[in-house]
């Protein structure tokens, strides 16, 4: 229940941080923050809640992310469901305070989009079906590779929500023109569901789309970066060949150790 706390929470902050500023601070006169702030809000919040909740639910925030970590081998089965569960339910209470406090400014209406994620007619850009059904399966694939390849045990410790929070600042910079940017099914949802009308008729692609392109993520992490115990397993050795290896092993340890301290 606390991982599952966690990712409720930790999605909750998603979607104020990033939601949030696209609402009541991107054209906020004189001193609006624009699409530069706003990508770069949704990065922070990532950032600051994988370093707060990494720990205790793995911060994933996103039913893609589930999905596509699921699929790479790092997240199991039985937790995918609560899991996206407790993401779309925090998203959705996120969405309701941002509501109530939108609400609060003369002349604020749902018509405006309220941040909802779009194609067509309700793209920032005017983009076809096809263009924003494109652009959000290829921003989640890398979005996955990214994630996956910074949590790789060989990635350099503890930088992981640096590298994932950047690449999501990077994908909104590339995608909100688009879609509004997505590549989150639990963000999209949390202010769909305030719209209604064209923003849930149009949320399915915001499902179908990232999950398409978490899976491909993960697809292509097992193909490419497999880690090297799964190429060359111990077994497969004569004891001979074992012996080798863990003298190399260890002779490339003391190598590291010595270009790591050179006065010693």
């Amino acid at each position: 229940m606390k991982q599952f706390g966690a990712e409720f929470l930790g999605t909750f902050w998603l979607v104020m941080g990033g939601c949030g500023s696209a609402v009541l601070a991107a054209s906020f006169p004189d001193v609006g923050i624009g699409l530069h702030g706003v990508a770069l809000a949704f990065g922070l919040s990532v950032l600051t809640m994988a370093y707060a909740i990494g720990p205790i639910s793995g911060c994933h925030l996103n039913p893609a992310v589930s999905v596509g970590l699921w699929a790479g081998g790092r997240f199991p089965a039985n937790k995918l469901l609560p899991y996206i569960v407790a993401q779309v339910a925090g998203g959705i209470a996120a969405g309701g305070v941002l509501y109530l406090i939108a609400s609060g400014a003369p002349g604020f209406s749902v018509a405006s989009g309220f941040a909802s994620n779009g194609y067509g007619a309700h793209s920032p850009g005017g983009y076809s079906l096809v263009a924003a059904l494109l652009c959000e399966l290829t921003m989640t694939t890398f979005f996955l590779l990214i994630i996956l390849g910074a949590t790789d045990q060989r990635a350099p410790r503890g930088f992981a929500p640096i590298a994932i929070g950047f690449a999501l600042t990077l994908i909104h910079l590339i995608s909100i023109p688009v879609t509004n940017t997505s590549v989150n099914p639990a963000r999209s949802t949390a202010v769909a569901v305030y719209v209604g009308e064209w923003a849930t008729g149009q949320l399915w692609l915001f499902w179908v789309a990232p999950i398409a392109g978490a899976l491909l993520g993960a697809a292509i992490y097992r193909i490419i970066f497999a880690t090297q115990a799964s190429t060359a397993l111990p077994s497969t050795r004569t004891p001979g060949q074992q012996e080798r290896r863990q003298r190399q092993v260890r002779g490339a340890r003391s190598d590291n150790r010595q270009d790591l301290n050179p006065g010693t």
